[in-house]
Formats: structure tokens, C-alpha cells, sequence
């Protein structure tokens, strides 16, 4: 019998399947930068400030001069941001800073609390800076909710990708497979619990190639999100992009491209079993945490603009909340 359960479709966001509260994959083709990192073209006609619009194949979002989204709190679940193409400008009120991108990923447990911005620095002056992410958002268990909230990377030098069959490449965010292992996520990450049985897979296949996905524990919920691709034969189930597929996680699943070039994200894990609610009992918990906001700020904001941005010429960079300097480009010049 076949391992798929269920087809979905995927819109925005993805609808999540416990613990993983949703997801979006954002895909923007911006025009060349100005030397305020934003866009080099003219912004009348989009609703700054929310602009979701998708003009000319790019959104402002909640940005003014540069794309992105500015400073905003975030509590009781983690955020993790995969950056396949362009880069992010990250800031938050524990004093870290960072611009990471092409391959990176970004782990926030946000805790009890965190502000941050996660603008879209446009950094080359002479040709179009397409911007390709997914933010998956990911839920924390009730005795972990209001954990001290956590900046981390995992920079893509770290993050194996593994060849498994020919024209298939994965890579390995969260979730072993065999003996290649990735970084670690945060302390009170509910995937740095090995029960939890989490994963986050990037899986490409060329046309023509094939693979078997091995099976997992029972009890684990299980997905595969195609967003590129127009016949990928799951099993017996034919899917194509935008289309999702709630699997067996017991039994295994054969992966067979019969079309163009395909990829899929994975996302398994653990349920937590803790409900999301946005009203009802959720309002208390959400009058309490605005309440906090309101006090404390979540630590206040240390950065002089609500939308901070690096230089131009600074390279893959974290400042943590430490102190700790990481550079990954010797051209940086920042800090």
C-alpha cells in the first residue's frame, strides 16, 4: 500500500502539521539595489508598509525604503529561516546582528520573549538580487515556552548535503541521515530532544532520478512539500509544485522524478500535542504576553532604526548575543 496518506495543497502559508505551527517560502525577484540597500525603482503604487503585492514579481512587505520585515516580538515557538538565494539582514533586542544568506539558516527560539528584524539588503548595485527563504515556524512544548530566548546559525559550510543516489542531492538542516549528522539546533529546541525525531531536509532530484526516503518511528507526523517540479511519482501518487503529501512516517516512500528538475522540503517530527490557538483559551496567554511586552520590551532595542541594515560591503557576519564575532567572508569590514 501507498505510504501517502494525504494530498494538500500548499498556499501561504503552508498550513504546519504538529509541531510545526506553518511555513512560507518566499520568492522575490527585486530589481538592482540603491545605496539605501532598497530597491533601485520607484515604490508609488505599493501600500508601504504591508506590501504584499508581488508587483512586478517583489513585495515591500512591512518595509519602507528597504524589503523586509521590521522590528516585531515573537514568543512561545522558534523560527527557523533557510535562505537559498540573497540575504538577510537580522537584528534583535538580546543585542545580536547578523547577515547571512546562500545556504544559511537562522534558529530563533523566541521564548519569552524576543524582538527582531529580519530585513532584505539588496546588495548588488548593477544586476536584479533575487531572494529565495523559507521561514518555518515551529512550536514549543508548554514547559519549554517560556525558555530564555536564543539566536543561533548554522551556516551552510556546516550543513551536510549528501548525494544518496545519483541526481539526488539532500541537505540536512535538522535530522541525521546514516552517519552524516547536522549542527546542532538550540538547547530548548524541542528537535534537540532525540524523541522528538525531527528533520528538515532540502531534497533535489534531477529528471530521472530516483530514491527511497527510509522509513521513521511511528507516531511522527511526516511531509513532503514539493515547490519545484511538474511529475514526481510518490509512490504510486503523481504530485508537482505547490503540492504537499502527508506520508506514513512507518513505511518507506520511493521518490521517482519523471519530469523536470524537483525539489521538496521534509518536515517531520514528534507531535507535541499542545494545541496553537489563536482565540479562545489563547486570548489569557496572549493578553499576558502583551502585557510583558508592553513592561519590558522583551529587553528593549538597542538598534537605532527599526529596519537596521549592514553596509554594503560587509560579508556573512554574526554578532551573538555574547559578544561573539563570527565572520564567514574575509571581505567584511563591519564590526
Amino acid at each position: 500500500m501507498s505510504a501517502v496518506l494525504d494530498l494538500v495543497e500548499l498556499g501561504f502559508p503552508w498550513e504546519g502539521i504538529d509541531p510545526f505551527i506553518f511555513t512560507v517560502h518566499h520568492v522575490d525577484y527585486y530589481p538592482a539595489g540603491n545605496d539605501a540597500l532598497g530597491p533601485d525603482e520607484s515604490l508609488l503604487g505599493r501600500n508601504l508598509g504591508s506590501d504584499f503585492s508581488y508587483q512586478k514579481g517583489w513585495s515591500m512587505y512591512h518595509g519602507v525604503a528597504v524589503p523586509g520585515f521590521p522590528q516585531h516580538p515573537h514568543r512561545g515557538f522558534e523560527t527557523v529561516t533557510v535562505v537559498r538565494r540573497g540575504y538577510v539582514d537580522h537584528s534583535d533586542s538580546l543585542g545580536a546582528t547578523a547577515r547571512y544568506g546562500e545556504g544559511d539558516v537562522q534558529w530563533l527560539t523566541t521564548g519569552s520573549g524576543i524582538m527582531h528584524s529580519e530585513m532584505f539588503p539588496l546588495l548588488d548595485a548593477d544586476r536584479s538580487n533575487t531572494l529565495e527563504l523559507f521561514q518555518i515556524w515551529l512550536n514549543l512544548p508548554p514547559e519549554s515556552k517560556m525558555v530564555p530566548a536564543y539566536f543561533g546559525m548554522l551556516w551552510s559550510e556546516s550543513i551536510p548535503t549528501i548525494t544518496p543516489a545519483d541526481g539526488v542531492s539532500i541537505d540536512l538542516i535538522a535530522g541525521s541521515i546514516g552517519d552524516h549528522i547536522p549542527p546542532s539546533p538550540p538547547p530548548d529546541s524541542w528537535a534537540s530532544q532525540s524523541s522528538s525525531d525531527l528533520a528538515i531536509w532540502l531534497i533535489r532530484l534531477d529528471p530521472g532520478a530516483s530514491w527511497v526516503l527510509p522509513p521513521t518511528s511511528a507516531g511522527v507526523n511526516r511531509m513532503l512539500h514539493c515547490f519545484l517540479g511538474d511529475d514526481v511519482a510518490v509512490d504510486d501518487t503523481s504530485v508537482e509544485a505547490k503540492v504537499g503529501a502527508k506520508l506514513d512516517p512507518t513505511k518507506s516512500v520511493t521518490l521517482d522524478n519523471r519530469g523536470e528538475p524537483a525539489e521538496f522540503l521534509l518536515l517531520q517530527g514528534r507531535p507535541i500535542g499542545a494545541p496553537v490557538y489563536q482565540l479562545g483559551p489563547f486570548v489569557k496567554e496572549l493578553q499576558t504576553a502583551v502585557h510583558d511586552y508592553q513592561r519590558t520590551q522583551f529587553g528593549g532595542w538597542p538598534w537605532d532604526r527599526s529596519d537596521p541594515v549592514h553596509a554594503r560591503t560587509d560579508g556573512r557576519f554574526a554578532l551573538h548575543a555574547d559578544g561573539t564575532v563570527e565572520h564567514r567572508d574575509r571581505q567584511s569590514t563591519h564590526h
